[in-house]
C-alpha cells in the first residue's frame, strides 16, 4: 500500500472524526454502557416475560453502537422487553431512560478520566500535517468531544472542533462507515 500524500499546494485543511480515528472512545463507551446494563439488570426484580442476562458485545453492535445515548438505552431495553418511562432529563437514580442513560454517561466521564489514549499513528498525522502548514479539524456527534480530548492529551492539535456543544445540541450525524464495534 503507498502512503498517502497531502500536500500542501492542494489542501487548506483535514478533518478528523473523532470516535475511533482520533481516540478510542468505543471502548470506553462499551464499558460504560456493560457495566450500567448489567448492574440495572441484576437489581430488576425477576419477570418471566423480560431477559435479564448480561449485556454482550453483540447488544452493543445491534442496540447501541452509533446511537444517542437515550435511544440507545431505549433500543437495548426494548430487545430484553423491558419498558421504562423516558423521565426527566435531571434524572439520575430514577428508574427512567434517562436515569440510565445519565447513569451511563456518569461512568463514561469517570472510565474517560481514569485514561485515555490517542492513537499514536492518528496524533503523528496530525503532527505532520501541522508541520506541512495544512490546518486540522475535529468533528464528532457527542457533547464529550472537548473533554474527550483534553483526557487524551490532544486538544492543542486541532484548530476547529465540530461537536454537539458547538452545534447548539443539533442532531449531528455519526460517521457513514464508523469503525468496527469493539469486540
Amino acid at each position: 500500500m503507498k502512503p498517502v500524500t497531502i500536500d500542501p499546494r492542494y489542501h487548506d485543511a483535514v478533518i478528523f472524526h473523532l470516535d475511533g480515528f482520533v481516540a478510542d472512545t468505543a471502548a470506553i463507551d462499551a464499558a460504560a454502557r456493560k457495566t450500567t446494563f448489567d448492574d440495572y439488570l441484576a437489581r430488576r426484580p425477576a419477570n418471566e416475560n423480560e431477559d435479564h442476562s448480561p449485556f454482550a458485545d453483540d447488544d452493543y453492535r445491534r442496540h447501541v453502537h452509533n446511537k444517542p445515548r437515550l435511544h440507545g438505552v431505549a433500543d437495548f431495553l426494548a430487545s430484553r422487553r423491558i419498558s421504562l418511562p423516558r423521565g426527566e432529563q435531571a434524572d439520575t437514580f430514577e428508574e427512567t431512560i434517562y436515569g440510565l442513560g445519565n447513569r451511563m454517561q456518569n461512568l463514561f466521564l469517570d472510565l474517560l478520566d481514569e485514561a485515555l489514549p490517542a492513537l499514536e499513528s492518528t496524533v503523528d498525522l496530525l503532527r505532520e500535517l501541522q508541520d506541512a502548514g495544512i490546518a486540522t479539524a475535529i468533528y464528532s456527534p457527542s457533547h464529550n468531544c472537548q473533554r474527550v480530548l483534553r483526557a487524551a492529551d490532544i486538544e492543542n492539535l486541532f484548530a476547529v472542533r465540530v461537536d454537539a456543544v458547538i452545534a447548539g445540541g443539533s442532531r449531528l450525524r455519526a460517521s457513514p462507515n464508523p469503525p468496527p464495534s469493539p469486540k
